[in-house]
């Protein structure tokens, strides 16, 4: 095993930073945008066929 030194090590770059936080979020809004889409979809379908209470 090699042994490494610190100028080498400042020099690597980690992968992709992604959080958890951040997946989080965008998959609640992803959701909240599916939910407002069902939802209008529901209401012209039945304001066009008439069954509105």
């Amino acid at each position: 095993m090699r042994e490494m030194n610190k100028e080498y090590l400042l020099q690597i770059d980690g992968g992709v930073n992604i959080s958890g936080a951040i997946v989080t979020a965008f998959t609640k809004a992803f959701n909240t945008i599916l939910d407002i889409g069902r939802s209008l979809g529901t209401a012209i379908r039945r304001i066009n066929s008439g069954q509105m209470c």
